[in-house]
């Protein structure tokens, strides 16, 4: 492995940990196997903390295949409690708002899913990377600040029921999407789909393209994993 001419790999990011968090570790640790001060390196598409799974890095010249990578189709697992909602629509907010579920059956999802495949108007939540006049929206809102984010054109290529549970009102979902979705706004337009609420209580992302989370690296063990490699330190 080179790391200067450029390595693309994956990490499952770990639940909690901000995608920047886990670069910046992986970062360290090679830094510190080559002995410099600091190798570039560059991840292909942000993963929220509460997430875990694929975050796809590049190192060196590798950096520059960062877009490419980013347009290639993700697949996520995901859970969505029915019935409430929170100011992110997932567990990082309290729940704000309660709504009657009786009305909710597995046929009503399946036929609410339906509008939700193919190239869709989706706007982001508004606690998000999104930039407002060079400002993260997630910090505006967090200053108090009101954000309103437009619509965005995304699509949505698969999405499976894999278990709906009608006591507990979880429903767990895989979906197959492009560049730009977020799955925490899909949940959001679902449950007022549902004439209810909804909001995420796990994520995770299963695939980037050919990169499978099976395939990706243990952030725990990323050292170990490191020095077992085969490391060519040579520039070019």
């Amino acid at each position: 492995m080179n790391f200067y001419t450029g390595e693309i790999f994956a990490i499952d990011k770990p639940y909690g940990m901000t995608s920047f968090g886990a670069l910046a570790h992986v970062r360290y640790v090679i830094s510190r196997k080559l002995g410099i001060k600091r190798i570039k390196i560059g991840h292909a598409g942000t993963l929220d903390p509460l997430a875990t799974g694929v975050l796809v890095l590049c190192t060196g010249k590798a950096t520059k295949q960062i877009e490419q990578l980013q347009a290639h189709d993700k697949e996520y697992t995901c859970t969505l409690q029915l019935g409430a909602t929170t100011a992110s629509y997932d567990k990082e907010h309290e729940v704000n708002q309660t709504f009657p579920t009786e009305h909710i059956t597995r046929e009503r999802i399946d036929e609410a899913l339906k509008q939700f495949v193919g190239d869709i108007q989706q706007t982001p939540p508004t606690f998000s990377a999104c930039k407002v006049d060079g400002e993260r929206s997630y910090n505006l809102r967090r200053a108090g600040e009101e954000v309103v984010l437009k619509p965005k054109s995304v699509r949505i290529d698969e999405i499976e029921v894999m278990d709906f549970d009608p006591t507990t009102m979880l429903l767990q979902l895989r979906v197959v999407c492009g560049k730009g979705t977020y799955i925490r706004a899909l949940a959001r337009d679902l449950g007022r789909a549902l004439d209810s609420g909804a909001y995420l209580t796990a994520l995770r992302r299963t695939r980037v393209g050919a990169i499978k989370v099976e395939n990706s690296i243990n952030f725990d063990h990323f050292k170990e994993w490191l020095d077992q490699q085969e490391i060519d330190e040579k520039h070019q």
